[in-house]
């Protein structure tokens, strides 16, 4: 199944974002709830469409990795597979190499 978001929403597949400490114990990302969360970008909305009915394309392209707010997006979940919705303006940036 595909998804092709609506306005200026953007499917995310998460990054796995465990750390491990020094001695070795995991912590998931659920440990550190203000940090930033990274994803790969899957698909983008067409963009924000104005009062006057100019659309405002979104700033990311799929393939794209990025850094967004935890609390912003909506979990979905796409063929057994855990997928996040999230509005354009709560991306925080694009991560380069």
């Amino acid at each position: 199944m595909k998804i092709e978001p609506l306005h200026d929403n953007v499917v995310v597949k998460p990054l796995n974002q465990e750390e491990v400490t020094a001695s070795g114990i995991v912590l998931p990302d659920t440990v550190d709830k203000e940090k930033p969360m990274q994803g790969e970008v899957i698909a983008v909305g067409p963009g924000r469409t104005q009062d006057n009915g100019q659309v405002i394309p979104v700033g990311v392209s799929a393939g794209d990795k990025v850094l967004f707010t935890k609390y912003a997006p909506d979990e979905i979940e796409i063929d057994n597979e855990e997928y996040l919705v999230v509005s354009a303006d709560k991306i925080l940036g694009v991560l380069k190499d």
